[in-house]
């Protein structure tokens, strides 16, 4: 059996210093890390299920839950019923949402590019590329 810890170390590491990064930032403009991520996603969209939204943020549905009750309260999103299937609600950003979409995204994009911008294009696709690899093991 091969040592893998000291990979998992420093897989979870990187994970922690990235994700507190970013939070600094996205706590700067207003949201929690789960709101900017849902507001992200609905972005330049017609509108997801929340099914679809848990999926592409990778947050559970219990979570989930609780965010888009929060954005709702602010105004951000709007439940409507889903006329492709009745069953099931659709999630869109109302205008206020939209125009916090827009001064968001992009701003936070620019800032993380502080630090993937000291990558060249080859590391950048190394990493991905393990990554990947590394997900498909699991």
């Amino acid at each position: 059996m091969t040592n893998f810890l000291p990979t998992l170390r420093a897989l979870v590491r990187t994970y922690q210093a990235f994700d507190n990064f970013s939070e600094r930032h996205i706590k700067s403009l207003g949201l929690t890390t789960g709101q900017f991520d849902v507001i992200a996603t609905l972005g330049n969209t017609q509108g997801m299920t929340c099914g679809e939204i848990g999926e592409k943020t990778l947050m559970v549905k219990g979570t989930l839950t609780g965010v888009l009750d929060r954005l709702e309260a602010k105004g951000m999103i709007v439940r409507v019923e889903n006329p492709k299937d009745k069953r099931s609600t659709l999630i869109k950003l109302t205008d206020v949402g939209e125009k916090t979409f827009q001064n968001t995204f992009q701003p936070h994009l620019e800032y993380l590019s502080q630090v993937f911008d000291k990558l060249s294009a080859k590391e950048l696709q190394e990493i991905e590329s393990q990554l990947q690899k590394l997900y498909q093991l699991f």
